[in-house]
């Protein structure tokens, strides 16, 4: 995905998270099913959505094994994924109710997206992105908020030619004193006019503290902080106590920074 394609899936998110209960499986949609997923299309090559689904199983795969839920082995989906491909992008503006410069949109609360076949970067960015969202929040479930730059980094961790390019941008950040500070970013409330550099920034510091978190802090502690916001402790009460040698997001930007300089 591109900076471009960054932008756009972040605004989705804002956009699109929480709403839409969805196209209904009788209007002309064909349903192909697989372990954890339903991909539904209509005028789509069949080779192209058996790719799709085939691919979706692939990444939940991976997915659970990066953010460490396999070990968990009294999780699965509650309920199958729901992949609707629409036949084109008008049809995906016009029938999915989506606008016109987006690629793909993931309504996690439902564990559904929408897409089109020539959607840029569909297979390496928007496919495990939107699903990165999805699996994460039906890990943790709907009972604690979390931070949109936690909930982003988390997603963007699973396009992994993502991972240290993002650690390249907050370094030139850093270096030009235009960096924010994680304790600030959680603050920060982007919308669709917000400006492209800021919407970049706020991406690639996301990406890039969730990767020092997993990779650098252990996976181990990665999924005991998970199963605690899946018990219904608060993101930052969990944080302290999954992280006690950070406590406070001051301490793990700190620590996250020094990390980047020595890269």
């Amino acid at each position: 995905m591109n900076k471009t394609g960054a932008i756009i899936c972040l605004i989705l998110f804002f956009l699109c998270g929480f709403g839409s209960s969805g196209p209904s499986a009788g209007e002309g949609w064909i349903e192909m099913k697989s372990r954890y997923f339903f991909v539904y299309y209509k005028n789509t090559p069949v080779d192209f959505s058996k790719t799709v689904i085939n691919t979706a199983e692939e990444y939940y795969d991976d997915i659970t094994h990066d953010l460490g839920f396999y070990s968990d082995k009294g999780w699965r989906f509650k309920d199958r994924a729901k992949i609707y491909i629409y036949d084109d992008q008008q049809d995906y503006v016009e029938n999915g109710r989506q606008v016109q410069w987006s690629g793909g949109a993931a309504y996690y609360n439902r564990r559904m997206m929408k897409t089109y076949p020539s959607a840029v970067g569909f297979f390496d960015s928007t496919l495990p992105h939107e699903l990165g969202h999805i699996i994460f929040h039906e890990f943790v479930g709907e009972r604690v908020k979390i931070p949109t730059w936690f909930d982003e980094g988390v997603a963007m961790y699973q396009e992994k030619g993502k991972r240290w390019g993002a650690h390249q941008t907050v370094k030139v950040a850093i270096a030009e004193g235009t960096f924010i500070p994680l304790q600030d970013l959680a603050h920060v409330r982007l919308k669709h006019n917000s400006p492209r550099e800021e919407i970049e920034l706020f991406y690639a510091e996301s990406a890039s503290a969730v990767y020092f978190l997993i990779e650098e802090q252990g996976r181990f502690r990665f999924l005991n902080f998970c199963r605690r916001l899946q018990h219904g402790d608060k993101f930052y009460y969990a944080f302290e106590l999954s992280y006690p040698h950070f406590k406070t997001l001051e301490r793990f930007n700190k620590a996250w920074v020094s990390y980047l300089e020595r890269q």
